[in-house]
């Protein structure tokens, strides 16, 4: 996680902490999904021979590992939260139960989803989707280290133009990398949009859901609908709470 090939990075850890304190402090409610790539992914283990079945739930408790660490860091700065499991991890974290997750985000606590969706063969992609379902959030935000989606990586090619709003079919369409298709398809039925954001730039979490045009929206209505491309969170509203879906292999 950050500037390190492998392993968690202090100095970017505290700075998602510090982001998400000061989103949480102004009343939406929210909650995290963490990746494991960082430590390991579970289609890694097709390539050293292991189990693939095995594998997903070795990058499963990679990905409890980084939560543990994101919870550690929010805690130090006096923010309270819960870590929910999707995999029965007594010692550290509570068993993800949908009502008590919804429960903790209603007590203005954030909350840390781990281990996936305690199933192999599904991403952290798809948990964030799932989750923020369950939870009836009003956005998925997933945090990447590039500034939005492109007609191209933008890393690999100079030419490639960045899309302010698309729609889920144009992404489709066009064969764009913004989730794996499962998780893609949970939000397109949902109705649930997504927000792909530069989530390594400071401010840029608390300045997105203050309303400023950051990153790319994708909704069902795309670029087609004329309206303001934000999406309006209510902090007053209960639950309301906005799914930051991080991959630390991105970050």
């Amino acid at each position: 996680m950050g500037q390190q090939q492998y392993g968690i990075d202090a100095e970017r850890l505290m700075q998602y902490a510090s982001e998400i304190k000061g989103v949480a402090a102004s009343g939406v409610q929210v909650a995290v999904v963490i990746g494991g790539g960082n430590i390991y992914r579970g289609v890694q283990a097709e390539a050293f021979g292991l189990d693939r079945v095995q594998g997903d739930y070795m990058g499963m408790l990679a990905t409890v590992i980084n939560s543990m660490a994101l919870q550690s860091a929010l805690e130090k700065l006096d923010v309270s939260t819960r870590l929910l499991s999707g995999l029965t991890i007594q010692r550290v974290c509570e068993p993800y139960i949908r009502r008590r997750a919804v429960r903790h985000l209603e007590k203005g606590r954030v909350v840390i989803f781990g281990a996936g969706i305690g199933s192999p063969y599904f991403t952290t992609d798809s948990a964030a989707s799932l989750r923020a379902i369950e939870i009836e959030a009003d956005v998925v935000l997933k945090g990447t280290r590039v500034d939005g989606i492109y007609t191209a990586d933008p890393e690999k090619n100079p030419d490639a133009v960045k899309f302010e709003r698309i729609s889920f079919d144009e992404v489709i369409e066009k064969n764009l990398n913004v989730m794996d298709m499962t998780a893609f398809t949970l939000c397109k039925e949902n109705n649930l949009p997504i927000i792909v954001f530069d989530m390594n730039t400071p401010g840029n979490l608390e300045r997105l859901l203050n309303g400023e045009p950051l990153g790319t929206l994708v909704s069902m209505e795309g670029g087609n609908d004329g309206n303001s491309r934000s999406i309006t969170l209510n902090p007053k509203r209960s639950p309301m709470p906005t799914l930051v879906g991080n991959q630390p292999e991105q970050a």
